[in-house]
């Protein structure tokens, strides 16, 4: 599959290479002036015909310079992040919430916008003979695996290509076991296990949660039961079927989304889940986490603050406040919700569900609390089937997904007992697309 790209501006005309690369040289210290030139020029060329593009001088070689200029800096703030994080976990030091003047500062800059001029420089089209130097430069810097590319490094025109490339056939094996969840990405688990509280909260860090009703919205049809009941209680009192349970549950979710109190409700029993963080480096598409339907899809335009270790111990709320896409359904045990966290350099967050929607776009209101853009996928209680493994989503560098499930619970209440769903990953694990996350076929082992 392929997925959109921006328009791309030509490095260097298509005649006389070596004169324009003379014309780079010397018009080099005025950048910023020229690019404006000749992005105009670039576009009188498109108008005027192909005399007009043998005239051009195309000035937009500095912004290879510049996109060059940021992976340097990316990588040697990495490199210190984790040096510092390595160092941490050695001492079995776990970090606290502790808010800072650089969350503060990063409140004040306009980061969507700087996304969408990342997002222009990486569209820029690379000449075929840099393309390879470009993506190992990349590939170095934050630990890709050039060995699964699926085309050569000279057929990716420019970084955003290379950013959503696919992997060769085979490179991310699907676990066929039915009775399993698997990864939808390739990353790190920052945090897993299953929603108990009230309120349904998932730690952050240390000392700072945030709440799930918060994460998908007002409108989710998060399973719950009603304040000062008990899961026992509530699994008790179940009497119908499975299958009716999963019907009644989505017509009445439906008809009346908000009647519930988020603060004093409780998560069901046996709803949990995952957050995994994709690094830069890492492989950006999202697939199926299982066969299931996707019944609804909701759009956030949120702020979009960077997600590394550091934003999530310095920034309130930080999967709350940043853009997102959530998409909700039902998969064989129950309610399933994958959210798309976008950050700072993500251009936009795109669905191969639906490939018309757009996200980053620039805001007609200042306000940050908009109400979600939300559609529900017909048919109505049926929606989009996915099967497990299948391609669904895909956004640049590095971002975080959050996997919110319904998986079956033991009934022994011994820690042992197989039969119940159990994580086969734990916190600071990597992992790939087509793992498992977790099983609960009896005697199986993770």
């Amino acid at each position: 599959m392929r997925f959109r790209s921006s328009h791309r501006l030509p490095l260097f005309p298509h005649q006389k290479p070596l004169r324009c690369l003379h014309q780079h040289r010397r018009f080099l210290a005025s950048f910023f002036a020229k690019k404006l030139s000749g992005s105009a020029q670039a576009r009188a060329s498109s108008d005027g015909g192909a005399a007009g593009s043998e005239g051009s001088s195309y000035l937009v070689p500095g912004a290879t310079v510049a996109t060059l200029l940021m992976l340097g800096a990316l990588h040697a703030r990495r490199l210190y992040d984790d040096k510092k994080v390595e160092e941490a976990r050695e001492k079995g030091i776990e970090f606290e919430f502790q808010p800072d003047v650089k969350a503060t500062f990063l409140r004040l800059l306009p980061l969507r916008s700087i996304s969408r001029f990342w997002g222009f420089l990486t569209n820029v089209e690379v000449p075929v003979w840099m393309r390879p130097y470009l993506c190992r430069a990349w590939a170095r810097a934050f630990h890709s695996n050039l060995e699964e590319a699926a085309l050569p490094l000279e057929e990716y025109s420019s970084l955003q290509e290379f950013f959503v490339r696919a992997l060769k056939e085979g490179s991310r094996p699907i676990d066929p076991d039915p009775k399993c969840l698997v990864s939808p990405v390739d990353g790190t688990i920052l945090r897993c296990g299953e929603l108990k509280a009230a309120g349904a909260m998932i730690e952050q860090v240390k000392g700072l949660s945030y709440s799930v009703y918060a994460l998908l919205g007002a409108s989710s049809f998060l399973p719950m039961v009603a304040g000062g009941k008990t899961n026992e209680d509530e699994v008790e009192k179940e009497s119908v079927t499975e299958e009716e349970r999963k019907k009644s549950w989505w017509r009445v979710s439906l008809a009346s989304p908000k009647i519930r109190d988020p603060v004093s409700a409780c998560p069901m029993k046996g709803l949990f889940y995952c957050v995994i963080y994709l690094r830069p480096g890492d492989y950006h598409r999202v697939h199926s986490p299982a066969n299931w339907n996707v019944l609804s899809r909701r759009h956030f335009s949120g702020r979009l603050f960077p997600l590394n270790e550091r934003a999530t111990r310095t920034i309130r709320n930080l999967y709350v406040e940043n853009e997102r896409v959530v998409l909700e359904g039902l998969w064989q045990e129950g309610f399933m919700a994958l959210a798309a966290i976008g950050a700072t350099n993500i251009g936009s967050i795109e669905l191969y569900i639906e490939p018309e929607l757009r996200t980053n776009r620039p805001k007609k209101k200042l306000l940050q609390s908009e109400t979600p853009e939300e559609r529900f996928y017909e048919p109505e209680g049926v929606g989009i089937k996915c099967k497990k493994g299948d391609e669904m989503a895909v956004f640049n560098m590095g971002s975080t997904v959050v996997l919110i499930f319904q998986a079956p619970m033991t009934e022994s209440h011994e820690d042992d007992d197989p039969s119940g769903f159990r994580f086969c990953i734990k916190q600071g694990d990597r992992i790939r697309v087509g793992q498992a996350l977790g099983r609960w076929k009896e005697g199986s082992a993770c």
